[in-house]
């Protein structure tokens, strides 16, 4: 199965996304600290391995302390992405920041890495995986549209707007369809490929999503598809989701103990 992206069809209809929906992301947080997930109890523990977390589209590492801190009281090496501000051309985001922490973990852990990316950040790491599938381990999107991307209008402007602003800054750095579907660049030609098998991925999706079609976030694949209740920003601190990434980051864990366990 092969996954397209586009970062701008103003061609297509507007999809019908509930933006006001977005306003509940508070209670998800205050439900997150109220939660025995939040403080590791009934949830898998880590094993030292890294775990990087990457923002969404104009987000920043800062809004994911509170996942960096929990992967951390389970006993997994967290790291920010260190990609500072998302709003710029992914293909450069990778080659020039996340390559480097993605070196950092490997080095310091001497084993493969997890990525967990929310909504952009989600297919930033996915085609991350896609160009070195030795160095990661697994990857979990949180409400990231990586297989074609209708977005909230409001959103979509947003986007334009970034679009524009990268042409300005880089010049003839990126290509001339950076931040499109028709951009020929690694990111997108690699977000466009199925993982490969030694990569365990999970696509978490809301169908009470108010910035994003929900379909394009979802692989059609129920063994990588995982639906959680809550908003889209809420997805990064919603327990639910807290839950599913213990499990899943456990079971990716195992995978790796099996994949390199010596048939008798």
């Amino acid at each position: 199965m092969a996954w397209s992206v586009d970062f701008n069809r103003g061609s297509e209809p507007a999809p019908d996304l509930p933006l006001w929906r977005e306003m509940f992301v508070g209670i998800e947080a205050v439900l997150l600290h109220a939660s025995p997930v939040y403080y590791g109890l009934g949830v898998p523990k880590g094993d030292g391995s890294a775990v990087i977390v990457i923002p969404g589209f104009l987000g920043t590492d800062a809004y994911l302390t509170e996942m960096y801190a929990w992967l951390y009281r389970l006993d997994y090496k967290p790291y920010f992405s260190g990609i500072g501000l998302n709003a710029d051309c992914p293909n450069l985001i990778i080659r020039r920041s996340l390559n480097a922490t993605i070196d950092r973990a490997v080095r310091e852990t001497g084993r493969k890495v997890h990525l967990i990316g929310h909504s952009l950040g989600g297919m930033i790491a996915v085609s991350a995986a896609g160009q070195r599938p030795r160095d990661i381990a697994s990857v979990i999107t949180l409400g990231s549209p990586f297989r074609g991307k209708l977005v909230h209008p409001n959103v979509q402007r947003a986007a334009e707007i970034v679009r524009k602003l990268i042409q300005e800054r880089h010049g003839r750095e990126v290509l001339p369809a950076c931040y499109t579907s028709r951009c020929p660049c690694d990111f997108v030609e690699c977000l466009s490929q199925e993982l490969t098998a030694q990569v365990k991925m999970t696509a978490v999706y809301t169908r009470t999503d108010g910035v994003v079609d929900w379909h394009y976030c979802m692989s059609g694949d129920p063994a990588v598809d995982v639906e959680a209740p809550g908003t889209h920003v809420g997805l990064a601190f919603n327990p639910s989701v807290y839950a599913i990434m213990a499990k899943r980051l456990a079971e990716a864990r195992q995978d790796q103990l099996t994949a390199h366990t010596p048939l008798t």
